[in-house]
């Protein structure tokens, strides 16, 4: 099993990026990939739509809300992996008033090498966070 993680350091409360991400259908707020998403199974099961139009479902794992933390896996998606989880969390920068969120994730590469598949979600972790920061500078 392959795995990544990136964090990035962001000039706001770990309170003002939660809120920001914290919902599970609140991606297309703050990530340019993901222009569109609904809920389903009462609202266990996203249904997120890229630019392409390809689908992407994926169901929430894990919810802590005081710890500012959701985990969730891929039922199906254009890539090229198996047994996704990921898990996406805000903290605190002890000492500032600034958070620190990371993205990490754990996958099986289907048809590739683990170095491919760790590259291409290392890729769509690294720009979706600096999407966020992009979007909290608004």
């Amino acid at each position: 099993m392959a795995s990544t993680t990136t964090f990035i350091d962001i000039a706001a409360t770990p309170e003002q990026v939660w809120q920001l991400i914290g919902g599970f259908n609140s991606l297309p707020d703050w990530l340019p990939y993901i222009p569109s998403s609904t809920l389903s199974e009462g609202g266990q099961v996203r249904h997120l739509a890229n630019p392409a139009g390809q689908a992407i479902v994926e169901r929430l794992e894990a919810y802590d809300n005081a710890a500012r933390r959701y985990s969730y896996s891929i039922i199906a998606a254009p890539f090229p992996a198996k047994d996704y989880r990921s898990t996406l969390q805000v903290d605190a920068i002890t000492g500032s008033e600034h958070a620190r969120v990371t993205w990490s994730g754990q996958f099986t590469p289907v048809g590739v090498s683990e170095e491919e598949v760790t590259a291409l979600f290392h890729g769509i972790y690294a720009a979706g966070l600096e999407a966020l920061q992009q979007s909290l500078r608004k």
